[in-house]
């Protein structure tokens, strides 16, 4: 059992955890608790790490009995160490990164629905993002370098485990990828507050992109001047925009309500 946070590996851990380069240097990132632990994809499990009292608990023991792994024992005070929450859920695991390529996110028969998203700096609503995205059956997400880290312990964490399932791509050049998306029949529509198109009288059965812009500023301007159609969301009231989750779930629903009927 490893009982001193000045353990090597507990000091690799942390440095995982904290760092976005540390992560894309050793090519993996960090997820806790149990819901998270079971929806690891086979293969992709590194190594995991429990608390002594998960260890020791009936609950603890089914999991891992279950899941056939042999976790690394930790002092609950060293697993609190390394835990990026307040409350921590005992079981920790190091997963191996995704990578996809561009081709991977625009689905099968002509069925793509796609998320661009640039300069998102909120974890938390990033996060809220990929989850709804994957409930409304999005096939890509395409996320600008000045997004933030999907691997962070937040962003991950706020996922519920749609990290694992979700194809996502970093791109330093979102011109250059959304002229590759027009060149596969994708509508790309920018979702802007003085968009000519509302969201409910437009059809989104065919291939789609939505571009979704930084919280406070919303895309660049230069950004938004790529897309083939701007787009708003009727608002009532003297609220000025919304949250940038909110607007993507708003749209991405509307797709998949069309797509379902």
């Amino acid at each position: 059992m490893i009982t001193s946070t000045a353990n090597n590996r507990i000091r690799e851990l942390v440095k995982i955890k904290k760092s976005a380069k540390e992560r894309a240097e050793k090519d993996v990132f960090l997820v806790e608790g149990p819901k998270m632990f079971r929806e690891i994809p086979k293969g992709k499990l590194v190594e995991a790490y429990a608390s002594e009292s998960f260890l020791n608990s009936a609950a603890g023991r089914k999991l891992l009995q279950k899941t056939q792994t042999d976790a690394e024992a930790v002092s609950d005070r060293v697993f609190e160490y390394l835990s990026d929450t307040r409350s921590p859920q005992g079981i920790l695991a190091v997963v191996s990164q995704f990578h996809y390529s561009a081709s991977d996110l625009l689905g099968k028969q002509n069925a793509a629905l796609l998320l661009v998203l640039e300069n998102l700096q909120d974890p938390g609503n990033l996060g809220t993002i990929i989850r709804t995205a994957e409930a409304a059956g999005v096939t890509g997400i395409i996320l600008s370098r000045g997004c933030a880290d999907l691997t962070s312990p937040k962003v991950t964490r706020s996922t519920m485990g749609s990290i694992f399932r979700v194809p996502y791509i970093y791109s330093d050049n979102l011109e250059m990828e959304i002229q590759a998306l027009k060149k596969e029949k994708v509508c790309i529509y920018a979702a802007h507050l003085q968009g000519s198109v509302e969201v409910y009288t437009e059809s989104f059965t065919g291939p789609t992109a939505f571009m979704i812009g930084n919280e406070s500023r919303g895309l660049n301007e230069n950004t938004a001047k790529l897309a083939d159609k701007a787009i708003r969301i009727p608002m009532h009231g003297q609220v000025e925009s919304l949250n940038a989750a909110v607007a993507s779930s708003i749209l991405l629903y509307e797709a998949c309500r069309q797509r379902l009927s």
